[in-house]
C-alpha cells in the first residue's frame, strides 16, 4: 500500500473513530476489508500512533487553530489536522513539505475546497514552532 492510500485509510479509520467511537482494530480492518492490501503497517501506525497521542495532538491544535475549538471544527478538516500533526511531531522521516502536501490534498479530497486552505494554514503556524513542540514533548 503507498504511503498516500494508508493516509487515506488512516483518515477514514480516524473519522470513524472519531464520530462513531468505533474501536481502532475495527475502524482499520473496516477500511480495508476490500482486500488486497498488503502491509498495512504504515496504516496502522498512523491510526493508533494518533489515538495514541489524542491529548496532545488535539491541544496542539487548538492552540494553532485560532478562533476554531475542535469541536466546532468539520470532523474530515479535525481529522486531517490530527493525523498531520501526528506525523509532523513523530515520524520524522516523512519530511515536513510532504505531510502539509498530504493534509492539504487530503481535506480538499474528503472535505471542502476550503479545508485545504484552512488546514494548510493550521499547519503553518505549527511548523513555524514545530522544534519547540517536538522538544516539550521529549519534557511531558
Amino acid at each position: 500500500m503507498s504511503r498516500r492510500v494508508a493516509r487515506e485509510k488512516a483518515l477514514q479509520s480516524l473519522y470513524q473513530i472519531d464520530m462513531a467511537d468505533v474501536p481502532v482494530e475495527e475502524a482499520i480492518r473496516h477500511v480495508t476489508e476490500d482486500g488486497g492490501l498488503k502491509d498495512l503497517s504504515f496504516l496502522r501506525k498512523l491510526v493508533m500512533g494518533t489515538e495514541a497521542n489524542l491529548k496532545r495532538i488535539d491541544a496542539v491544535i487548538g492552540q494553532y487553530a485560532s478562533g476554531w475549538e475542535l469541536d466546532r471544527m468539520a470532523s474530515v478538516d479535525r481529522n486531517v489536522l490530527r493525523l498531520a500533526v501526528y506525523e509532523l511531531l513523530h515520524e520524522t522521516d516523512v519530511p515536513v513539505s510532504v505531510v502539509i502536501n498530504e493534509a492539504v490534498e487530503l481535506a480538499k479530497a474528503f472535505s471542502t475546497p476550503e479545508s485545504g486552505k484552512f488546514v494548510n494554514g493550521v499547519l503553518g503556524k505549527i511548523i513555524r514552532d514545530l522544534d519547540i513542540l517536538k522538544g516539550s514533548q521529549t519534557n511531558e
